[in-house]
């Protein structure tokens, strides 16, 4: 950890809940999204009475006919009476972005306590109306052309094996790993174990990516209670079971060029490298201090970039180092242990949340020894918009 490391934002989150990320047919939208919220409260032993802003993000509502009004809906069905509430959209960065407005609103001294609630309901839609919305996500001329976000996938993962000699097995093993992440969370998709052979096997979905290269359609939500951190603050813990409540050190986005066809490098993403040397410097630290990493997986090779883009690894050597194992759950940099996107689920309003609700497990050191990263004191999570578009990183240290 860097001595130089501040506070610098003066918010903790001292409460966190999610629902199983799944298919949930049985459930409404706003029922998820207040059982993530009901235990995020019960963790940080607050009733919801003392709740001054609530933050709700969704990303899908209005392409999935959902009802309008999502905030307010929520707030009724938690009895939240007098509090704020507003509803945030960032497509897949949805659920960072929303963890960041209520940041803001206690830094600014604008709340004591805020409530911040991701869902989506994927399986609202029929598969065709999903994968429609979703293909929306990038450039209305790319659109046009029938450019999806698994083509971006495609083509980025071409280019890196080839600009780095990388073998295929490099993004098969992000798969493995990640997958083995999420054998024991309890609230992942996909709690099966994979190898390399299974990933390298699997369907082609858009070559050389195959169908454990991808992230699934997901429901579920995740929550976090924020309050101010005081100047005496040892005391303050998460909950009842929880250790320390840990502090945000430091938040920050960034917008890169919209249309992936007009960056100068397909493997160049400007909004993850900008905002993460702008979290970087607001928290005070740099990436050798990080002790475990949420990296935003839609895809095998995005983990890759991304933690190249962060400065994590230079460029071309993130698949060495996965292969290596430093990215392991024991390895030097353990990243995407609760399974990331690619295991644990991607309903794309609350995945910036579940990287939060992850890392602030981990950094409480409340998980079975089978998925815990020992002795973990700063952690960082990227969720990051279409391909690109924005990107939201968060610091967070014990």
């Amino acid at each position: 950890m860097s001595s130089s490391a501040t506070d610098s934002t003066g918010v903790r989150v001292s409460g966190v809940g999610m629902t199983p990320f799944e298919s949930d047919a049985e459930r409404s939208l706003t029922d998820l999204a207040a059982t993530a919220a009901e235990r995020a409260l019960a963790d940080a032993a607050i009733d919801p009475s003392a709740v001054d802003a609530l933050h709700f993000g969704n990303a899908l509502a209005e392409a999935l006919d959902e009802s309008a009004g999502l905030a307010n809906a929520l707030a009724a069905a938690l009895g939240l009476d007098g509090a704020s509430a507003d509803r945030i959209e960032n497509t897949s960065a949805t659920g960072a972005s929303a963890f960041h407005r209520g940041v803001d609103r206690i830094k600014k001294g604008d709340a004591d306590v805020a409530l911040v609630v991701g869902a989506e309901k994927m399986s609202a839609g029929d598969t065709r109306d999903v994968t429609e919305a979703i293909s929306r996500l990038v450039h209305r001329r790319e659109y046009a052309q029938g450019v999806t976000l698994p083509s971006f996938g495609g083509l980025a993962a071409g280019a890196y094996l080839d600009r780095h000699d990388a073998p295929r097995e490099a993004l098969a093993a992000v798969a493995a790993k990640n997958h083995g992440n999420a054998v024991d969370n309890p609230v992942a998709q996909f709690r099966k174990s994979i190898d390399v052979d299974d990933a390298l096997d699997s369907p082609v979905v858009a070559a050389p990516l195959r169908l454990y290269d991808c992230c699934p359609m997901s429901d579920g939500a995740a929550a976090v209670v924020l309050t101010r951190t005081d100047e005496d603050d040892s005391a303050a813990d998460g909950g009842a079971e929880a250790g320390p409540a840990p502090r945000v050190a430091g938040t920050a986005s960034a917008t890169g060029t919209h249309a992936v066809a007009e960056r100068p490098d397909p493997l160049s993403i400007e909004s993850v490298r900008t905002a993460g040397e702008r979290v970087f410097d607001s928290a005070g630290i740099g990436p050798d201090d990080v002790d475990v990493a949420c990296i935003h997986d839609a895809f095998t090779v995005l983990e890759l970039i991304e933690l190249e883009e962060l400065g994590f690894y230079e460029p071309g050597t993130a698949w060495e180092a996965t292969l290596e194992g430093d990215t392991a759950l024991d390895g030097d940099l353990p990243v995407n242990p609760g399974g990331g996107l690619k295991a644990r689920g991607h309903p794309l309003g609350a995945t910036g949340l579940s990287q939060i609700v992850e890392l602030v497990w981990q950094l409480r050191g409340d998980l079975p020894e089978s998925r815990r990263v020992d002795g973990a004191e700063t952690a960082f999570a990227i969720n990051v918009a279409g391909f690109g578009n924005n990107s939201v990183c968060t610091v967070l240290r014990t």
